[in-house]
């Protein structure tokens, strides 16, 4: 039996009218709240928006709203990551899609450069493993 939260609603503006259901205004102040916290603290954050119950429109209203800066990041890991940085420093954007180019997560990410851009332990290791193995090639 179909219960009523499974039931998709989809929110349509007029053709031709873009939507703002206020929700942009809400997350730039949690970001403002943020970047503070990062300045005085140290703490970086990360913000889904996939994860928000966007109306139409908002998403484009706060990614009108951040701006860009002059940072831009185009990465290939199992999909294409697109990052920028906003026209507020500190404040990056973070677009993730899978092998097929379908959007999977889209971030904004609090910090001086976002956590994706970082080398893992892991692959660390593994560059060794590998140049080590070059080297004993030659």
């Amino acid at each position: 039996m179909q219960r009523l939260q499974d039931i998709a609603i989809k929110v349509e503006s007029p053709e031709g009218v873009q939507a703002s259901h206020g929700n942009a205004l809400p997350i730039l102040h949690e970001i403002l709240h943020a970047l503070q916290r990062f300045s005085t603290e140290g703490e970086q954050s990360c913000i889904d928006l996939r994860s928000l119950p966007f109306g139409p429109g908002d998403e484009e209203e706060l990614l009108r709203l951040l701006g860009r800066g002059e940072i831009n990041v185009t990465m290939d890991a199992l999909g294409e990551s697109t990052i920028w940085e906003t026209a507020f420093s500190g404040v990056w954007i973070v677009d993730h899609r899978n092998a097929e180019g379908e959007p999977v997560a889209l971030q904004i990410e609090i910090g001086p450069v976002p956590q994706i851009v970082f080398s893992q332990q892991e692959d660390i290791v593994d560059a060794i493993d590998r140049l080590e193995a070059q080297l004993n090639d030659h």
